[in-house]
């Protein structure tokens, strides 16, 4: 890591210009040639089509439960919680879960 030495903030290197660039105040400073592979960061992520969609599982031991009618089975009380599944402007979907058939469904707001 380089620090700008007139402000203290971290210097990012800049690989069209060959030099540091601090983004607080905009010092620059040339990037020795020699150095220039040890500044460089790479990483490659690969998604595999047969890896399918992680599905994350809540307790719902946990969770709130709320009088609402399952449109499944007809039960008046399901668990709930609140997801922002949209834009962060947008407001947020609430899920609900039977807790008599485990039916899941959503409400938008």
């Amino acid at each position: 890591m380089k620090f700008c030495p007139k402000c203290g903030s971290i210097m990012l290197p800049d690989k069209k210009k060959g030099v540091f660039v601090c983004r607080k105040c905009g010092y620059e400073e040339p990037i020795n040639p020699e150095d220039a592979k040890k500044y460089r960061i790479t990483q490659k992520v690969e998604h595999k089509p047969d890896e399918g969609i992680i599905i994350v599982e809540q307790d719902v031991a946990t969770l709130p439960k709320v009088k609402i009618t399952c449109p499944k089975c007809g039960n008046d009380e399901a668990y709930w919680w609140e997801l922002q599944t949209r834009a962060g402007d947008e407001p947020s979907t609430i899920f609900y879960k039977c807790t008599k058939c485990g039916h899941v469904w959503r409400s938008y707001e």
